[in-house]
């Protein structure tokens, strides 16, 4: 069995990757919470 060095991998595509879902997320959100407001607004 290989020797397990805890700590050595290398994460920087996970992040990369979970910083962008998270951007996507968070501009997503702000979209619809501004489309949810702007229906209100205009067609009640």
């Amino acid at each position: 069995m290989a020797e397990h060095e805890h700590g050595s991998m290398n994460y920087d595509v996970q992040r990369k990757t979970f910083d962008g879902f998270m951007s996507f997320v968070t501009k997503t959100s702000i979209a619809i919470i501004v489309l949810l407001v702007l229906m209100a607004i205009f067609i009640s």
